[in-house]
């Protein structure tokens, strides 16, 4: 995620990537109806200056996918490392509303969501059920986004 790097540099490493994974997992006879694979989305580097909308996003993260990933695994458990939660749960919604593809795309968000319980905690630490309205929240905000259902619009205006 840092680093200068462009949309299209981050596509051909990610490629190189997973095509190593898939091979090694041929090799090593693993059956690839049985894994999820955890993969980074297609981003540009934090210091690229490279302005990419999520649908452009999602559009490059699909065709690296296809390019890559056998239509048996069932599935892509997202990571959102270097993304603010709401970047992280939008570009999980883009993802999704491609439209079908052969793989289940889901998340495994850690940062994403647990920053905002960690900032509500801090601005609250006596109030625990503050922090997990914000757990809770984060979590419902995936959910629809792991639908292609998710909407700014359901989202407070303070969240980054």
């Amino acid at each position: 995620m840092d680093g200068g790097h462009s949309l299209e540099r981050c596509s051909v490493v990610t490629s190189a990537v997973l095509h190593a994974v898939h091979d090694h997992l041929v090799r090593q006879r693993v059956d690839l109806t049985g894994i999820l694979i955890k993969p980074s989305m297609v981003l540009p580097g934090s210091e690229s200056g490279q302005d990419v909308g999520d649908d452009e996003i999602a559009a490059a993260t699909i065709r690296v996918l296809r390019d890559t990933v056998p239509a048996s695994v069932p599935g892509l458990v997202f990571l959102s490392g270097g993304q603010t939660p709401m970047e992280a749960t939008a570009r999980l919604d883009a993802l999704n509303r491609t439209g079908p593809q052969p793989w289940e795309l889901s998340f495994s968000f850690g940062r994403a969501l647990q920053a905002p319980v960690l900032d509500a905690w801090a601005a609250r630490p006596d109030d625990r059920q503050h922090a997990q309205a914000a757990l809770m929240h984060r979590a419902r905000m995936n959910g629809l986004a792991r639908r292609g259902r998710w909407s700014r619009s359901l989202e407070p205006a303070t969240v980054g």
